[in-house]
């Protein structure tokens, strides 16, 4: 399977029942029947040799342009909201969202089967440390706890609404409830809103050792964040989501309709069926053979459900089973090898190349039929996922749902996918598309227009929020702005404290840390200079282009200092907490005409110079031939006579 690191998404698959125990100040309640499965992989795994995502599966190119119709916005306004990290490096996407007044940011994990959205309280008795401050209620004018009522569980002290989530893996959150302004971002047209979420006063497992802040509930329920949106009537009954393809992460999310797209799929999705964003899969065909099962399969327990928190795919036993064979039989050509962790038995393929673009060569097209025999194609970056130790080398990401007949589709099964999740009309619509080129036309645009796939190589990294450069920082070379010059060189200057003063940094390793989180090649990464002063500590660093490569594409320049100047670079906890001091873009140096044509320049010295070493050894043999002509003499010449030799 996965990395060890997301080994807890595989106890979703014992789907205990959770307790949402969640009301506001409104008579809001929940059904008492209501389950969650583990689809929260929140600890951090290490990214692969090649890019991010503990692995992160390689995407079949769409060269198909489609357009939105007429690519309006709807008729209420809409909060366009950048996506952060990578499904598979970070087990999660994060969206930015700020709360109260003056506002207070955090970073909030994306769920689509969560209903509530809670965040870190000044207060917590409990709490991990997270990416961000913790919320502080005193410092916000417009903050109201939720008073005490007849319609939820009270705190101690009988004054306050609470709240509690259990996950299936022990994991939990517990706090009050409260009601301030929330945010979303300068970005976005929709105004701050009033809302109901969670302050957190304790919390357990993953949820205490994640990066993240908290949760994003964008789930079905009152609490829901959507919800609330909708019955306020600021937005439609409708949201959409787009996750960045394999080792470049990111994406988009807009709250509120949007215009669909010409060739989007949609699935029927019947609230009824379940209290999660489920669909109406049918059949599953692979290399253009539908697997031999009963439609049956893909309807047990839940259903077929679809959740962005989860990281992989998991199919009831018969139907993992049968995908597994039939791929494993596409796939001749390659050699079965081991895992990344030998703890389990991932079904994994060496020898597949480095070239992404080209997986879909190598490994075959995939296609989820729905109840109204509408196709959604899925590529191989949508069910494999990088081998994190073995260069060229990928898995499976999807796995078997051990004692339980629930399909779960996690975040893979979508990545380079819009996917609306249209709850006014009950259904799912599905468009292939890049969406990390997609936020760059709603940031042009306002609207979503298309954005077709590209190839991506292993040196992309995940894409990440350009913003407004923080104090101290040179505002030349703007990550927001695009960059009107190829890339020649990055240099950032980078200053961290080391806890234990007789500790040492070794520079290898710290190369080969930087190059692992930037999701770079070891070789493109240079320690320039090392400085210190007691504890604290400034390196200075350089990145190069690839060596298959003349420069750095400009959305990866700036996505590597965006990533660095919001903290998304994971740095080992002995080495404390860094700070992006300076930065630098240098565009690429001309090269002389030596350097340009340097290839042909020696192809022809390489022929001059073998024309002339043939020409010499002919000369050679030429003269030794003349030489022993000329020493002939005929019969009857007088030869002096020569002395013998003594014996």
């Amino acid at each position: 399977m996965a990395p060890s690191g997301y080994r807890l998404t595989a106890l979703l698959l014992t789907w205990l029942s959770l307790t949402e125990l969640i009301v506001s100040t409104q008579a809001l309640s929940y059904p008492s029947n209501r389950h969650r499965p583990l689809i929260l992989p929140l600890s951090l795994t290490p990214h692969d040799s090649s890019a991010s995502s503990s692995s992160s599966p390689s995407h079949e190119r769409d060269h198909h342009r489609r357009r939105l119709h007429n690519s309006e916005l709807s008729r209420s306004a809409s909060a366009r909201m950048r996506l952060y990290d990578d499904l598979l490096s970070n087990g999660y996407y994060t969206t930015r969202l700020s709360i109260g007044t003056p506002p207070q940011e955090f970073a909030l994990i994306v769920d689509t089967g969560s209903t509530v959205t809670y965040v870190p309280c000044s207060n917590c008795q409990q709490c991990g440390k997270h990416q961000d401050p913790r919320f502080q209620p005193h410092l916000s004018s417009t903050y109201q706890p939720v008073k005490c009522n007849a319609h939820c569980y009270c705190d101690t002290a009988g004054k306050q609404c609470t709240y509690q989530r259990r996950y299936a893996e022990m994991s939990s959150s517990t706090g009050v409830l409260g009601n301030d302004l929330v945010s979303f971002g300068n970005e976005s047209e929709l105004t701050p809103q009033r809302a109901v979420f969670g302050c957190e006063t304790v919390e357990t497992g993953d949820l205490f050792s994640q990066r993240a802040d908290g949760i994003m509930g964008l789930g079905r329920g009152y609490l829901s964040l959507v919800n609330q949106l909708v019955e306020k009537h600021v937005i439609d009954d409708s949201f959409s989501l787009c996750y960045g393809g394999m080792g470049v992460g990111g994406g988009a999310m807009i709250l509120g309709s949007i215009a669909s797209p010409t060739g989007m799929v949609f699935s029927h999705s019947d609230p009824q069926r379940s209290p999660y964003y489920n669909i109406k899969l049918k059949e599953i065909h692979v290399a253009g053979k539908p697997l031999k099962l009963r439609s049956s399969v893909f309807d047990g327990r839940h259903g077929t459900v679809l959740d962005s928190g989860t990281t992989y795919a998991y199919l009831p036993a018969k139907a993992f089973l049968a995908f597994r064979d039939a791929i494993i039989n596409n796939v001749r050509s390659l050699k079965k090898i081991q895992g990344p962790d030998p703890n389990y038995h991932d079904v994994c393929f060496g020898g597949a190349g480095w070239d992404i673009a080209k997986l879909s060569e190598v490994f075959p097209k995939v296609d989820m039929v729905f109840g109204n025999k509408q196709k959604l194609s899925l590529s191989p970056e949508n069910y494999l996922f990088k081998h994190t130790k073995v260069p060229g080398a990928y898995c499976l990401g999807v796995f078997e749902n051990k004692n339980d007949e629930t399909t779960l589709l996690g975040g893979i099964i979508v990545r380079n996918t819009l996917v609306t999740y249209d709850r006014e009309k009950n259904k799912l619509g599905f468009w292939k598309t890049n969406c990390s080129e997609l936020w760059k036309q709603l940031e042009d645009t306002g609207c979503p227009t298309p954005a077709p796939l590209v190839p991506q190589n292993h040196n992309t990294t995940p894409a990440v929020s350009p913003s407004l450069a923080p104090s101290g920082l040179p505002p030349n070379s703007f990550p927001g702005k695009k960059i009107e010059f190829r890339v020649g060189v990055i240099m950032f200057n980078m200053s961290f404290s080391i806890k234990n003063s007789s500790w040492k940094p070794n520079f290898t390793e710290f190369e080969e840390l930087i190059a692992h989180e930037l999701g770079m090649n070891t070789a493109q990464v240079h320690l320039l200079n090392f400085t210190s002063s007691g504890n604290q500590f400034l390196a200075e660093w350089a990145i190069f282009p690839a060596d298959s490569a003349d420069y750095i594409s400009n959305t990866t320049a700036v996505n590597i200092i965006t990533r660095l100047r919001d903290h998304h670079v994971q740095l080992p906890e002995r080495f404390g907490s860094y700070q992006l001091v300076e930065w630098k873009i240098e565009p690429q140096k001309e090269r002389t005409w030596w350097q340009r044509n340097y290839l042909a320049v020696a192809a022809v010295a390489s022929v001059a110079l073998f024309l002339t070493l043939t020409s010499i050894a002919l000369w050679f043999v030429w003269k030794n031939n003349r030489q022993q002509s000329g020493s002939y003499k005929p019969v009857g010449v007088t030869i002096p006579e020569q002395e013998l030799q003594p014996l």
